[in-house]
């Protein structure tokens, strides 16, 4: 019988995506930390600090979206392999099923001239399959899980908004300045 944490879940402010953080992965644990169980506040914390989930998880919603991150880094594989006239095969991750429409946003990922906009179709894609699995998850640890996941998302394009332009400009301007 799964465990509800109705008054932890309905304290949290939703996420949205491309929006700022409420707060940081740190206030989350902390938030959560007396009102869940230390070994499912572990998970989160495993969550929060590595993007790339071990091979042994028990938690099946993150079986799920470890599946995903591979199906999608396969289509990856795939479409680098075709521009480099190589075999994928050696590269592939054996045990994901396939997602049709993977192969259209690996594709339009890797043609997107932007990093960053690439980027963020991808963790558009990362966010929409998170919240096909939540559904029916509304006061569960699997509801806490993807919260998390979400959390890691906005945290990255926190960094990403808050990193320091002009010194960033500047170092691509030197290093042009080096080739001429």
């Amino acid at each position: 019988m799964p465990e509800y944490y109705i008054y932890l879940i309905s304290s949290l402010p939703m996420l949205h995506f491309g929006a700022k953080t409420p707060f940081s992965s740190e206030e989350f644990i902390d938030k959560c930390r007396g009102l869940i169980p230390d070994n499912k506040i572990n998970i989160l914390k495993g969550i929060l600090n590595f993007p790339a989930h071990p091979q042994d998880i028990a938690e099946p919603v993150l079986k799920k979206w470890r599946e995903f991150e591979t199906a999608l880094r396969n289509e990856f594989v795939k479409v680098r392999a075709g521009r480099k006239k190589t075999d994928p095969l050696r590269y592939l991750r054996e045990g994901v099923y396939p997602w049709p429409h993977f192969s259209r946003t690996a594709f339009n990922v890797y043609r997107n001239p932007s990093i960053s906009e690439g980027e963020k179709i991808l963790d558009k894609e990362r966010w929409d399959f998170l919240d096909e699995i939540a559904k029916g998850h509304y006061f569960d640890f699997d509801f806490l899980i993807v919260y998390a996941c979400k959390l890691s998302i906005l945290e990255k394009w926190e960094r990403i908004r808050k990193a320091d332009k002009a010194k960033l400009l500047e170092g691509a301007l030197r290093e042009e300045e080096n080739k001429g």
